[in-house]
């Protein structure tokens, strides 16, 4: 059975997604959760860029983690220093090899070139530390040219060839052939690294893989230069569940990790991003939630599951939403119902979805309770006293809330970075670490500076549960806390009703 090693480049390449620079502190999570996560290489970064960079490099390098590090590094003899004197396991060159890019970028002869790199890497070896080479724009290389280069380096003593489409131009089956040929050229290790410029990255790596890559460089939620790079989640699991092919990653850990990088990134996913989006095992329509719910191999691709990736499958409601998938929320959630009383309140959703709202669990569960006759005045574990906010120009969004919680008076601040986010953030702080809010939105219901809002959140309980609910006002911030303490109160009633 084959066995493929896993190379992020989440921290240099990730890190050149525009707008986006890691923190020293946010560079530490990201390298323990990597390692967590079982990559075998971690891209700690390009020491040479600053001495920010270098000093991240070096402190990643010596945190003890079982994945190997490696910096990048122009084949520059000062660059190669600086890579290694901030002590990583492996040294990443390159220079470009392309028609193109030698024309208008290093002006050098192709000879000068693969000396260049023959020199690079004699010199990293004898340093005792492991050396990658990446011929850039390998994909619009000529490939006698790329053969010649990679032996030469190989002959030197390099440790692992990298072959990047660095310009995200090539095509699976266009990929799968250069692989081939460069697999029946050398003996040492292939490593290749895709940009999704055109959408196949993980393709092109899937493909690179079956010619005889043993290597795939990845990064979580794609990030990375332009349109960014192959998805490890993907591409890990393509290979795990469709090939038998393995790697050390621990996929129970792909949702918690791609959340880690969408909170530092401040870059959501799409709901319907494969694996680690929150739609990825999510289901509305009835016909599909029917099947899950009797066997979830129906609507689903069976050779994954929620839980080999960390997540939770969802029945969603909304206007697509069958009988089974309805009665199933109910029934979850402690409400009995007849058919004739299921039939009226699938009704009454459909009328909902058709009116372009989105359903809550919140909205179905008050339906239920008119039809039963159940609905008494809404019972609150948390009533809000006071909200205070301050705001403005060099002024750190600050929430103070003063709070009833099941008859104790409790009062809780906290920060945001605007003043919505510091009151939701005061909120969850108010309940603990039970609860956190994974999705909310905001709308507009009517026009004009006074127009009334419209707020939508998800809130998740402590065992991964999840609960829907909305609220509308003119007043944004009390809207948006109305909403989410709806959210919550309903989830604390919820459990009273279950354990009852």
């Amino acid at each position: 059975m084959k066995h493929v090693t896993v190379f992020d480049t989440t921290l240099r390449d990730g890190e050149q997604t525009p707008g986006i620079s890691f923190p020293l502190n946010y560079k530490i999570q990201i390298a323990r959760q990597l390692d967590k996560l079982g990559v075998d290489i971690i891209e700690a970064g390009f020491p040479m860029a600053s001495k920010g960079e270098f000093d991240a490099v070096k402190t990643i390098a010596n945190l003890g983690l079982d994945s190997k590090i490696c910096g990048l590094s122009r084949i520059v003899r000062s660059d190669i220093d600086s890579a290694l004197d901030s002590e990583v396991d492996m040294v990443h060159i390159f220079i470009s090899t392309s028609r193109i890019q030698i024309e208008h970028t290093i002006k050098k002869s192709r000879d000068e070139i693969i000396q260049m790199a023959v020199d690079a890497v004699e010199y990293i070896k004898d340093n005792g530390r492991l050396c990658m080479f990446s011929a850039m724009d390998a994909t619009r290389t000529e490939m006698e040219y790329l053969i010649k280069i990679n032996k030469a380096v190989e002959n030197a003593g390099v440790d692992i060839i990298n072959v990047p489409d660095t310009v995200g131009v090539i095509t699976p089956f266009k990929f799968y052939e250069i692989i081939k040929e460069l697999r029946g050229e050398l003996k040492i290790p292939i490593d290749v690294h895709c940009h999704n410029d055109l959408g196949l990255a993980v393709s092109n790596t899937h493909a690179a893989v079956l010619a005889g890559a043993d290597e795939v460089q990845v990064t979580i939620n794609g990030i990375g230069e332009r349109a960014g790079n192959a998805s490890l989640a993907e591409v890990v699991m393509i290979l795990h569940s469709i090939e038998g092919i393995k790697t050390n990653i621990r996929t129970e850990y792909l949702v918690e990790t791609s959340k880690l990088i969408e909170r530092m990134t401040g870059i959501k996913i799409p709901p319907n991003t494969p694996i680690v989006g929150d739609n990825a095992f999510s289901h509305e329509s009835g016909i599909h939630a029917h099947g899950v719910i009797k066997e979830s191999a129906t609507f689903e691709p069976g050779i994954i599951t929620p839980e080999m990736v960390g997540h939770r499958r969802r029945i969603v409601i909304g206007k697509h939403a069958g009988r089974h998938q309805i009665k199933k929320i109910l029934e979850d959630a402690g409400y009995s119902v007849d058919e004739e009383q299921l039939s009226t309140i699938v009704e009454k959703i459909k009328d909902l979805g058709d009116k372009g709202k989105k359903v809550t669990d919140l909205d179905l569960f008050t339906i239920a309770e008119i039809l039963l006759g159940e609905l008494k005045k809404e019972e609150k574990s948390i009533n809000v006293n006071e909200v205070t906010v301050l705001t403005g120009n060099k002024i750190t969004p600050t929430a103070v809330i003063n709070a009833d919680i099941s008859g104790s008076r409790k009062v809780k601040s906290a920060i945001g970075v605007g003043p919505v986010d510091a009151a939701l953030n005061a909120v969850t702080g108010l309940v603990g670490k039970d609860v956190r809010i994974t999705e909310f939105r905001m709308d507009a219901i009517t026009g004009g500076s006074d127009a009334l809002a419209e707020v939508y959140v998800t809130v998740e309980d402590d065992v991964g549960d999840t609960f829907t609910a909305r609220s509308a006002g003119p007043d944004i911030i009390m809207t948006s806390i109305d909403a989410v303490i709806r959210a919550v109160n309903h989830i604390i009633h919820r459990r009273k009703k279950n354990s009852q």
